[in-house]
């Protein structure tokens, strides 16, 4: 028997839950300076999927980071990418925000 979403009650092949939460989230990426002057970008709005995104961000970009406190932090300035890599993993392009 095929497992049941719990979110609406249909078979976990044909669930579309994840995507829909995927285009609704805000998501907002911005760099900001770290110790010694080290770029670092953060991406903020992740929900509950956020060590998925970080891992396929990592691997993505070449980089080093992390997941924590609700938003992933990356090693380097990925500003310019960021939003080509989103959009191609799922995201709603109009509902994110470089800085």
């Amino acid at each position: 028997m095929a497992e049941v979403c719990p979110k609406c009650g249909l078979p976990k092949e044909l669930c579309a839950c994840g995507i829909r939460e995927r285009e609704e989230q805000k998501i907002t990426a911005f760099m900001e300076k770290r110790k010694f002057g080290k770029p670092t970008t953060i991406v903020e709005g992740v929900a509950e999927n956020g060590k998925d995104l970080s891992k396929k961000l990592k691997s993505q970009l070449a980089c080093g980071g992390t997941f924590k406190n609700g938003r992933i932090e990356l090693q380097g300035d990925h500003r310019a990418k960021m939003k080509e890599i989103l959009v191609k993993l799922g995201y709603d392009e109009s509902k994110i925000e470089i800085i």
